[in-house]
């Protein structure tokens, strides 16, 4: 059988269906006439005061779908470039390695250049709401600082930062990357 004559055999059972249903739709409505009952004024106050109810709810749930949506929306927005500006903090702290580990031999040039391609990398995070983590004399806090040693020193207090190995990153007030830091234990 072919399709038009599937199409065809498709359209001749949908018509025997809709006459079963209007014969048994006729034979209801004919019973319902007969006993001729009409609701109360109590059922129809009840059933509207539910219809209500039920258009209250839907319309809460329409204006919660859509403040979700947009709030999905907007971090899209937000931190949809966080996975490339994640990827670029390496290329960050090779460019800080270059600058500390510079040989005696290297000229000023080279230093400089160094320097003006880090600050517009920083720069360009900046732009996207990168903010650098760069605890200098602050208290260990373990959402923005993680802990790769202990170390003695008399001239801080106890639980806050010593050396920082690697700053860390947040993007809009988000942790990407924690600070690398020891921990100060006297």
């Amino acid at each position: 059988m072919n399709k038009k004559d599937k199409s065809v055999v498709d359209e001749i059972d949908e018509n025997i269906v809709e006459k079963d249903s209007n014969e048994d739709n006729k034979s209801e409505d004919s019973s319902a006439s007969e006993s001729n009952e009409t609701p109360s004024y109590e059922e129809l106050f009840d059933k509207h005061e539910e219809l209500e109810k039920q258009l209250l709810r839907s319309n809460a749930d329409l204006d919660n779908a859509l403040k979700r949506t947009l709030n999905e929306v907007e971090k899209a927005h937000k931190y949809g470039v966080e996975k490339l500006l994640s990827e670029l903090l390496p290329i960050i702290d090779n460019l800080e390695s270059a600058l500390t580990n510079l040989s005696k031999d290297a000229t000023k040039e080279d230093q400089e250049g160094i320097e003006l391609t880090l600050k517009s990398f920083e720069s360009t995070l900046d732009k996207f709401g990168m903010v650098p983590i760069y605890p200098d004399n602050e208290q260990f806090n373990p959402e923005k600082h993680e802990a790769v040693s202990m170390e003695k020193d008399k001239s801080k207090k106890d639980g806050f930062v010593g050396n920082i190995f690697q700053r860390g990153w947040e993007l809009h007030s988000r942790v990407l990357r924690p600070a690398r830091v020891t921990v100060i234990k006297n």
